[in-house]
């Protein structure tokens, strides 16, 4: 993403955003699943129907195990069909570069993100998009992924404020004081220091919150580094 959105910045391209609704619901079964009927439904449709009874299904539906491999394919064809190239080192970016116009398409589930020299090029793939799904055209890219997105002449600028205050939040931080350094200097941890914590999830999860943040905090990655040293056992 942070180098999509550099190459953009540098070539003042054009950066829009889509959210495809209900997406797990578009993909197609390659094999016959079974469901039970859901509670209430004698009370709804006002049919009676035999014990033990069930539901084919003919599509993709939520819960089910298949529903993101199926709903990731299904995009993939898609947008493959439109004559893009899925790249080898990340299958979630896909490329198109005909003559003069280039377009990146950017996946994460049921958000894309749509990068390009070419106005009327990106209009035209949402027009094949919007044939295939139903989806919300949110403009011009200004929140994808935990980053803000700000694009003006001068460049672009990311930042995650929006992730930091709910990550404080959670953590119970959020009226504290900053401080001027991530971390105590000099400090020396051990893992057999103290006693280890009766929920090694919550240390975990606020560790692996803060990994994310080094994207636009690189103040704070040694000290994070440091504390994810200790996350088989924390105390």
């Amino acid at each position: 993403l942070r180098l999509l959105l550099s190459v953009a910045a540098a070539k003042n391209w054009i950066i829009s955003q889509l959210d495809v609704s209900n997406a797990f619901l578009n993909g197609d079964l390659d094999e016959e699943i079974y469901m039970r009927l859901p509670e209430g439904y004698e009370v709804i449709t006002g049919k009676k129907v035999a014990p033990n009874s069930v539901c084919k299904l003919h599509k993709s539906i939520y819960g089910l195990k298949q529903a993101a491999r199926q709903w990731n394919l299904k995009l993939s064809q898609v947008i493959l069909g439109d004559g893009f190239s899925q790249t080898h080192s990340d299958h979630s970016l896909f490329i198109r570069h005909i003559g003069n116009v280039y377009l990146a398409v950017l996946v994460y589930v049921d958000d894309i993100l749509i990068v390009g020299n070419s106005e009327s090029a990106i209009t035209a793939f949402k027009d094949v998009l919007k044939s295939a799904f139903k989806l919300r055209d949110l403009g011009p890219a200004k929140y994808f992924l935990g980053f803000e997105i700000a694009h003006n002449h001068t460049g672009i600028s990311l930042n995650q404020r929006k992730y930091t205050l709910e990550l404080l939040e959670e953590a119970g931080y959020l009226g504290c004081k900053p401080l001027s350094v991530p971390m105590e200097p000099n400090l020396k941890m051990s893992a057999s220091s103290c006693t280890a914590l009766p929920d090694a999830s919550v240390y975990r999860r606020l560790v692996g919150r803060m990994l994310y943040l080094t994207h636009t905090r690189p103040d704070i990655t040694y000290a994070v580094h440091k504390l994810s040293q200790y996350m088989s056992a924390p105390t």
